[in-house]
């Protein structure tokens, strides 16, 4: 265990995230989401695990990761198919750790399923939750930390 570190943050993730620069994309997916199949495609060729729900491993990565801030959207979240515009729970509560990690400064965009995958492809990493619930299934972009940011 380290001192504040995340204890989710196993040390695969924590070399993933370190490994990871200015625009690489992070996927957190839900347990039905193709993984496996999908990490073997992207810059770390192996999926990563984390065994918490959406918003909680959201929460953990956020501690660590900065939001790109020279992008529209940072932050994207798999459409629902046929009401693309619908926020589940899952996204909700996803949203609200965005919040939480980043003071209200970005919204969750989206996009559609097929394209979705396509873009899970070309990410840097895939981590796999134990969320159950459907389209629990997000993109990340990371931004860059300025020479002057202070940490607590």
């Amino acid at each position: 265990m380290l001192k504040t570190i995340d204890p989710l943050l196993n040390a695969d993730v924590l070399h993933a995230l370190r490994s990871m620069g200015h625009g690489d994309e992070l996927i957190i997916c839900d347990t039905n989401f193709p993984a496996d199949t999908v990490a073997l495609e992207t810059s770390y060729g192996k999926l990563l695990r984390i065994d918490a729900d959406c918003a909680r491993v959201t929460r953990a990565v956020l501690s660590q990761f900065p939001l790109d801030t020279f992008v529209d959207a940072p932050a994207l979240r798999m459409e629902v198919v046929g009401e693309p515009t619908k926020l589940l729970d899952v996204h909700k509560e996803v949203q609200a750790e965005i919040d939480r990690a980043e003071g209200g400064k970005f919204k969750l965009g989206t996009v559609e399923r097929f394209a979705f995958y396509e873009r899970a492809k070309q990410a840097f990493c895939v981590i796999q939750t134990h969320e159950r619930r459907f389209y629990g299934c997000f993109v990340f972009k990371m931004g860059v930390i300025s020479p002057d940011a202070k940490f607590d």
